[in-house]
């Protein structure tokens, strides 16, 4: 929370960044050797934001090794979602089952 909306009690209002701007605050992390704490407080970040960032960016750097990679993210997210579709069609095809069944009877 920024000094500002500590002081008022009110919440900052969610931002957004470019890639760009990621970019270049990792690479302030990882290339400049600058700390998590330092880089958030110049860029007026939550550090939880930047780590996050700087984990994936790793993550990316090696291959994998350090973490999930940006592809493996979206595939993981893709698949969720088709599961999430599959188990409610099968929960369908189930009832409907179910109810055919007792007509039958």
């Amino acid at each position: 929370m920024s000094t500002m909306a500590a002081q008022t009690g009110t919440r900052r209002a969610r931002r957004r960044f470019t890639d760009e701007f990621k970019t270049g605050a990792v690479r302030l992390v990882l290339d400049e050797g600058k700390t998590v704490g330092r880089v958030a407080r110049e860029l007026d970040l939550t550090e939880s934001a930047l780590r996050t960032w700087v984990e994936r960016a790793r993550a990316d750097r090696t291959q994998g090794r350090t973490g999930l990679t940006t592809e493996e993210r979206e595939e993981l997210r893709r698949l969720r979602k088709e599961v999430r579709t599959l188990r409610t069609e099968r929960e369908i095809l189930k009832n409907a089952a179910a109810f055919f069944a007792k007509e039958n009877v």
